[in-house]
């Protein structure tokens, strides 16, 4: 699916399924919260926190979807052309990063 049809395909959805767009500021509520699960997904299973037993059914795959969701509703209702703000922003990030990235002494080192 392209940014294009996931943007028309949630469209879509919410006026159909959805009835309407819950306001821009409680979406952007909403992907507070969806993050905060991303976050504790990461801090228990690839952190140093431990998980508890109820941890092991979260899916990191579906709440990472609950948060590009709700980014698109953002988009969606505030008239963001997701494709095109992805290609400034890779064009930006090229410029601004060319060789910011292969410099640092940091990034050469392994992972540990």
């Amino acid at each position: 699916m392209t940014i294009e049809e996931l943007q028309s395909r949630v469209d879509e959805w919410i006026r159909t399924i959805g009835v309407r767009y819950f306001s821009p500021l409680t979406n952007m509520a909403i992907l507070t919260e969806e993050v905060g699960e991303v976050a504790r997904i990461m801090a228990r299973r690839y952190g140093d926190q431990s998980e508890k037993p109820a941890d092991a059914d979260c899916d990191l795959g579906d709440e990472l979807a609950d948060v590009i969701w709700v980014v698109t509703c953002l988009a969606n209702q505030t008239g963001i052309d997701l494709t095109e703000a992805l290609e400034r922003n890779f064009d930006k990030k090229t410029r601004r990063d060319a060789t910011r990235h292969k410099s640092n002494p940091k990034l050469s080192q392994p992972q540990s």
